[in-house]
């Protein structure tokens, strides 16, 4: 796959969850989209948001792993538990992976690779997304934008700039929404307030990044780089 394995994790105990994420957060190909302790509202957020995996916790309370899978309806799973008599059902269910608790690095990076190969094979890469605007449901093609900023009206919507100094506001859609659909090779949150399309970089210096955007007054358009982001923005830029 060019982008990120975008995935869903799912634990119901918060330790557990917060030591996934960490090991998640530091294999290169894959991208956190949302971490969940509660099985109900992950079916709930999940239909909002672009994922391409689910890491299920087998053994939770009300739902389990294995009930959540299936009502994903067909969304790849790696499972993972603690208990080795799940395994006949985990992959009744078509599961990528099986993994054995305490999660290991090693062992979650192959399952996650497995994932990655097998995703490659069969899923094109998405060009564009259908979101609410101000001009109604609009399609948003990815190789068109430029940068996404907070609107200036309303913080809960977005406004962005497109080539051709065309713009488009986003209605009341986060910054985390807004990355979890955008090909993550491309794009990069720089500030709380801005994603910029890699493609528009000029040059940067430690706090700032001059892009390749015209301002209204025909300068080149100027960004704060701020600390929070700086690490990720660099590793992108020199890929």
């Amino acid at each position: 796959m060019s982008t990120k394995l975008r995935c869903l994790l799912l634990d119901d105990e918060i330790p557990g969850l917060t030591y996934l994420r960490m090991l998640c957060e530091q294999i290169p190909h894959v991208e956190v989209v949302k971490a969940f302790n509660d099985p109900v509202k992950l079916l709930e957020e999940a239909k909002q948001l672009d994922f391409d995996l689910c890491i299920l916790d087998i053994e939770m309370p009300g739902l389990n792993g294995l009930q959540v899978a299936q009502l994903l309806q067909g969304k790849p799973v790696i499972f993972t538990t603690a208990y080795k008599e799940h395994a006949a059902e985990a992959y009744d269910l078509e599961a990528i992976d099986y993994i054995r608790k305490p999660v290991q690095k090693e062992r979650l990076e192959k399952a996650l690779q497995k994932a990655a190969d097998l995703l490659s094979a069969t899923k094109p890469e998405k060009q564009f997304v259908q979101l609410n605007t101000n001009k109604g449901k609009t399609l948003l093609f990815f190789d068109k934008i430029l940068l996404v900023t907070t609107a200036e009206t309303d913080k809960r919507d977005k406004l962005v700039l497109l080539e051709e100094r065309k713009e488009l506001v986003l209605k009341n859609i986060s910054f985390e929404q807004i990355l979890s659909f955008l090909p993550s090779e491309k794009f990069c949150r720089v500030n709380k307030k801005d994603i910029i399309a890699l493609k528009t970089v000029k040059f940067f210096v430690h706090d700032e990044i001059t892009t390749n955007i015209n301002t209204a007054s025909g300068n080149e358009l100027k960004i704060t780089l701020s600390d929070s982001y700086r690490k990720d923005f660099i590793h992108k830029t020199i890929q």
